[in-house]
């Protein structure tokens, strides 16, 4: 509130401003407020997209228990006769998250991107296998969610940045510092502990990391936006995911719209469950660096990893002790070592400057 201007209004004439009447009576008359600086534009984005991102991963950190919800549904709500499967809640995700996507490219405005992907003969074929590893990658997780596998699939988004390390290593001629080769070898020796001590390789951990990271690998190598490009994926799959339900109901073995509310509700919110936290992430990673995704991606498992031991009471062997204990290592390695070479770009840049 300017205190001098409203001081004295007798002397002050009408439409004059207020840094007039403030100098009218002998005081300084009020700076206009300066337009932001470049740093505290930069830093606002910075903000926004860490709230955007904590958003996203505590979002995925947390989705565990709206799918036990759902495959437990059936015992605490009489009016549904069966559980509802993993193909059918995944194949509920698909059909419930296309209206979401339309209305979000209509907001933005995105419709040549989405016309010019279908009418590719690059592009299509491209979101076609990928679209297929991401169904791959949402079907594995959902059924060892329900079925008491939480704690190895929160295994396999540990092993995942180390995949994608490899993967940067193998198709990309990304060079790794020792630090890099070390914590990748350890997270392998970790794998390897688990195999030889279970007496099978951690098969659900393994799937989860090398499909998500096939799909990050593909998705990167095509010129599809994200949020576009999701939508294609999705359309591509509508058409298996609407068969595969109509059979069901066909058979008398559909869940939804079989007399109960709940089970309705639930599969309907299976869209805004899996499309809401992709647009966070979206714009997170619009705004932030790399490193700083980077650590946040870790924010997911850590929460799956005690959900599944904590709440939901899941076994926890020394084994497994000893696996997790390796793979933590090399991420911490790994990341250690993220944040060197960001310090030595950035003072790069700064002694070029």
């Amino acid at each position: 509130m300017n205190t001098q201007a409203s001081s004295s209004p007798a002397h002050t004439p009408v439409g004059a401003p207020a840094e007039a009447s403030g100098a009218s009576l002998g005081g300084a008359a009020e700076p206009a407020p300066d337009a932001p600086t470049l740093a505290e534009v930069a830093a606002r984005a910075r903000g926004v997209g860490l709230a955007y991102g904590l958003g996203a991963y505590l979002w995925w950190g947390l989705v565990p228990i709206y799918f036990k919800a759902v495959a437990t549904l059936h015992l605490r709500d009489d009016m549904l006769p069966r559980a509802v499967s993993p193909y059918e809640l995944l194949s509920h995700r698909i059909i419930w998250g296309v209206p979401l996507l339309l209305v979000l490219i209509a907001i933005k405005r995105r419709w040549r991107e989405v016309l010019a992907a279908f009418t590719s003969p690059v592009v299509l074929p491209t979101l076609a296998l990928s679209a297929t590893l991401v169904a791959l990658n949402w079907l594995m997780y959902i059924w060892a969610v329900t079925n008491d596998r939480i704690v190895e699939a929160s295994l396999g988004y540990f092993i995942n940045p180390l995949v994608n390390v490899a993967f940067g290593v193998l198709f990309f001629k990304d060079r790794m510092t020792r630090a890099q080769v070390g914590g990748l070898a350890l997270a392998g020796a970790g794998v390897l502990y688990l195999t030889i001590a279970e007496g099978r390789p951690p098969w659900i951990s393994l799937g989860l990391a090398f499909s998500f990271a096939l799909y990050a690998l593909i998705r990167k190598r095509t010129s599809a936006k994200p949020i576009p490009g999701l939508l294609v994926e999705t359309l591509l799959l509508l058409p298996v995911a609407a068969g595969y339900l109509l059979w069901l109901h066909a058979r008398g073995g559909s869940s939804f719209a079989a007399g109960s509310w709940r089970a309705d509700i639930f599969l309907i919110a299976a869209g805004a469950v899996t499309i809401i936290p992709l647009v966070w992430f979206v714009e997170a990673a619009k705004r932030l660096t790399l490193s700083t995704m980077g650590f946040l991606q870790y924010l997911s498992p850590s929460m799956q990893f005690v959900l599944g031991v904590l709440v939901f009471g899941e076994a926890f062997s020394l084994d497994r002790a000893i696996a997790f204990a390796c793979i933590w290592t090399a991420l911490a390695i790994y990341s250690t070592s993220l944040v060197r070479q960001s310090r030595q770009r950035r003072r790069e840049r700064a002694g070029a400057a």
